[in-house]
């Protein structure tokens, strides 16, 4: 592979340049800042690197930072491990800017490529991915430079930081803009088809991701009544001549890795052994397990897909999860026989990267429904509820094969869910709440969505440790800005924060969450809230 590229260090962070076509060569290089080849490059040449990073990262980050946050797992068995404790570092924090605005950074160096050699098909995918990139750092971060983001080439080094209203108003715009071009029915070069491992190549599918991201977002900030987002939504669901979404599981915006080099997923058994992923380390909580499994007198009912999301530690101790926020203390004796990720499942050279699932797109339609965006009332709502259960057990069917411990996802078992207490759409006054938990549920794995979502809608009600001490027992709002930002820009990081209305820690919500909105966060134990 030969370097052409001159790429520029971002207002954000630093870009990376990477080679051109299927290079099949992802490492990423800083290179001059004061440079910047645009005609040495073609946008192919940064397509496939950027996708297939991407993916890497969902990977990394699900498992590293957003399983930990929302209890799916707790790693109570690994000194200076504490993130199910609320002790994070600024290191921390660095590590998930620079995820993010990195490959938010190559993206936007990919559209002025595309722009540049008149390729429309890379311009709209390019768009969709930072978009993509840059919704999870300001969701994860707060305000964030966008309007004045990766503009070092002219000199703009220290931008302002766009609130979060800004950022999504911008980024609408974008998803806007993509899908126009995608409209005009542009043509993926097909001889770069093998490069996307997502779609092939299938421009009509990126238009579909494109438009059900556009719906994902909306939907988080629909609690701010002046982003009219019900009627967009409204706008997108009854138009799907000029806003095609997602409409079945093989549609989904997942990354196949091949097990092939150079399309590995992020945990390789030959990288992570089993001790490494989960066994010595990460387990999974008590939180997760009251939603997967119940006993009812001498019945156990039990979510079809625990078994390959989760497995028992063994036989005599069944299913029995950890504490997250315990102390070190009496983590020792907790720990005893907890259940762990399903290692054969999730590390594996060809394991998948989920970017944005079908059963996604139903639950919004369901909320949608519920909260007569669309029409249908609560009758749709169950309707769209329940495909959308459906619809995740199915994905996670195709991979139950590779678990040791066999327990069909069929719908023979879905049926069972849905007609348990689990899952059950009489069983709760509250719609809303149902919705909210089960599309919880059917985001494990897929990046920091289910922080994203117990944000905004407050459900399930935690239980928070008595350990959570670091950040005084509140769930964590937001990271917070690194050093690396702080340090070259401080005064508009300092704007930031006071149009936040809070200080540079894990407490200040954003601007989208139920407690911005509310004033308040609900748990499930309000007495240990400080």
């Amino acid at each position: 592979m030969n370097l052409k590229s001159k790429i520029i260090i971002s207002s954000l962070l630093l870009m990376s340049g990477f080679g051109v076509s299927c290079s099949h060569d992802f490492e990423e290089i800083n290179t001059d800042p004061n440079k910047m080849n645009v005609g040495d490059l073609q946008p192919y040449g940064m397509f496939e690197s950027l996708l297939y990073n991407t993916a890497s990262q969902q990977n990394y980050l699900t498992w590293y930072w957003n399983d930990e946050l929302v209890q799916f797992t707790a790693c109570t068995s690994v000194t200076g491990q504490e993130r199910h404790r609320y002790l994070v570092t600024d290191k921390n924090c660095q590590d998930v800017w620079s995820n993010y605005a990195v490959k938010a950074g190559n993206a936007v160096h990919m559209y002025k490529l595309a722009t540049k050699f008149n390729i429309p098909s890379c311009q709209a995918i390019a768009l969709t991915m930072k978009v993509f990139l840059l919704s999870n750092l300001t969701d994860i971060f707060g305000d964030i430079p966008y309007s004045e983001a990766f503009m070092g080439d002219v000199g703009l080094d220290k931008p302002k930081f766009d609130s979060q209203k800004e950022v999504y108003e911008q980024m609408f715009a974008e998803l806007e803009e993509a899908n126009r071009i995608y409209a005009q029915n542009p043509t993926f070069d097909s001889e770069k088809t093998k490069c996307d491992i997502m779609y092939g190549g299938d421009l009509k599918l990126w238009r579909k991701f494109n438009n059900s991201l556009y719906l994902r977002l909306l939907t988080r900030v629909s609690g701010r009544a002046e982003m009219n987002a019900g009627d967009k939504i409204r706008e997108i669901l009854n138009d799907t001549k000029n806003y095609p979404v997602i409409s079945a599981n093989t549609e989904s915006a997942t990354i196949h890795n091949t097990g092939v080099d150079p399309y590995y997923n992020f945990f390789r058994p030959s990288k992570y052994n089993e001790d490494k992923f989960t066994k010595a380390a990460y387990r999974i909580t008590e939180q997760f397990l009251k939603m997967t499994v119940r006993v009812e007198g001498t019945q156990t009912i039990q979510d079809p897909r625990i078994t390959t999301w989760a497995k028992q530690y063994n036989s005599e101790n069944g299913w029995k999860g950890t504490v997250a926020g315990c102390s070190i203390e009496d983590q020792r004796v907790i720990n005893d026989g907890t259940s762990l990720l399903n290692y054969e499942v999730l590390v594996r050279d060809a394991a998948p990267a989920f970017l944005l699932d079908y059963s996604e797109v139903l639950f919004i339609k369901a909320e949608a429904a519920h909260k007569n965006w669309i029409d249908g009332g609560d009758v749709k709502a169950r309707e769209y509820y329940e495909n959308a259960v459906r619809a995740s057990c199915q994905k996670w069917a195709e991979l139950e094969t590779f678990s040791k411990t066999k327990a069909p996802i069929n719908d023979t078992n879905i049926d069972k869910l849905l007609s348990s207490s689990l899952a059950n759409w009489d069983n709760y006054t509250d719609k809303a709440q149902l919705i909210a938990e089960q599309k919880w549920l059917s985001l494990f794995w897929v990046g920091m969505e289910a922080f994203h979502e117990i944000r905004r809608t407050g459900w399930p009600l935690l239980t928070i440790g008595a350990a959570t001490t670091p950040n005084n027992h509140h769930f964590p709002q937001r990271l917070f800005y690194p050093s690396i930002t702080v340090g070259p820009n401080p005064d508009n990081v300092a704007a930031a924060l006071n149009n936040m209305g809070g200080e540079n820690n894990m407490r200040t919500p954003v601007w989208w969450s139920i407690e911005a909105i509310t004033g308040t966060f609900p748990i499930a134990n309000p007495e240990i809230e400080k």
